[in-house]
């Protein structure tokens, strides 16, 4: 049954790349059809319409064109962010929860679904950390140009004294690993701890110890979810959510099986700063790995991050990217 679903699953995507190009080659068509009837109509009133289509053409083509550099063995499944606030107390708690906002927004914007699957709010404002699933084809293909951290620099509104301040935030994505992927995890290698949910979640989980923290404690690789009442579906989230990390974490280290870690080598959820974010004394959005960058900071808050992720995936496809 389920080989069944998945093999429909496929064809299903495969029947959308075919109509998606049959739509664009239809779509070029009528272009070159408008263009020889306004040529030789000698009609100039269609110039608009067909830049406008043309336009249109091009941004389509260009997102087929990164789809196709998305062939990573994980690339169409889901991803599982997650943010860290950095040093700094409340600025920085301020800063992530912004950060989540904006990636809320870019993921409605591609018609994504999101889920919190772990909330840890800030002392006085914002938030110390949280995880997302975020559903959709190619979600983690995207997603993964986003790892990192992330710097903020702005007249804090938090300063009586009108300073500027410089706040950072990481963000970590995962695949998320499907059941039919199998990952062996040593049961005597885990910690599962139980407490009490402190997301927004109802009386009844708050009044219960349903979330879940499980830790492996070869690597200390940790994960909790809270998102449920139930405290086994939390568990099996958290669970995904731990093979999801242990394997991207071995192919970084280059292993073969997850019991050759033997402790964290690298500091996965801080990583290098990838971006700037200026809000003061210019406005300023720009992308270290790439220099790609935009003056637009706005927009870029409210979800508009393809530009960025198109020149990350493109760099990356040529092996240009400056990861200093």
């Amino acid at each position: 049954m389920e080989n069944a679903q998945k093999i429909m699953q496929r064809l299903k995507q495969l029947k959308d790349k075919v109509s998606r190009y049959q739509s664009l080659y239809s779509h070029w068509e009528d272009l070159v059809t408008l263009v020889s009837l306004g040529i030789e109509m000698e009609d100039l009133s269609i110039l608009d319409e067909v830049r406008q289509g043309h336009a249109n053409l091009v941004k389509e083509l260009e997102n087929m064109r990164l789809e196709a550099l998305l062939s990573g063995p994980y690339d169409k499944n889901n991803a599982i962010m997650t943010l860290h606030a950095g040093a700094g107390g409340t600025e920085a708690q301020d800063w992530a929860e912004m950060l989540l906002r904006m990636f809320t927004r870019w993921a409605e914007r591609r018609g994504y679904r999101v889920e919190t699957l772990d909330y840890l709010a800030g002392d006085e404002a914002g938030i110390k950390s949280v995880s997302i699933l975020i559903e959709g084809l190619n979600a983690y293909g995207y997603a993964k140009a986003e790892k990192g951290v992330h710097r903020l620099v702005r007249i804090s509104p938090f300063d009586a004294s009108g300073r500027r301040h410089t706040s950072f935030a990481s963000v970590e994505v995962m695949p998320e690993i499907t059941d039919e992927i199998q990952v062996d995890i040593n049961p005597d290698d885990l910690r599962i701890d139980t407490y009490r949910s402190s997301g927004a979640g109802g009386q009844h989980v708050n009044k219960t110890d349903s979330a879940i923290r499980i830790t492996h404690i070869p690597t200390g690789v940790v994960v909790s979810c809270q998102n449920e009442r139930s405290q086994h579906k939390n568990r099996d989230t958290a669970m995904k959510m731990l093979k999801s990390k242990l394997i991207q974490l071995a192919e970084q280290e280059h292993k073969d099986k997850i019991e050759d870690l033997k402790g964290v080598q690298k500091d996965i959820a801080w990583g290098s700063q990838i971006r700037s974010y200026v809000f003061h004394p210019y406005n300023m959005v720009k992308d270290h790995r790439t220099s790609f960058e935009t003056g637009n900071i706005s927009a870029v808050m409210d979800g508009e991050l393809d530009g960025f992720i198109n020149a990350y995936l493109k760099a990356a496809s040529l092996g240009t990217l400056n990861l200093k």
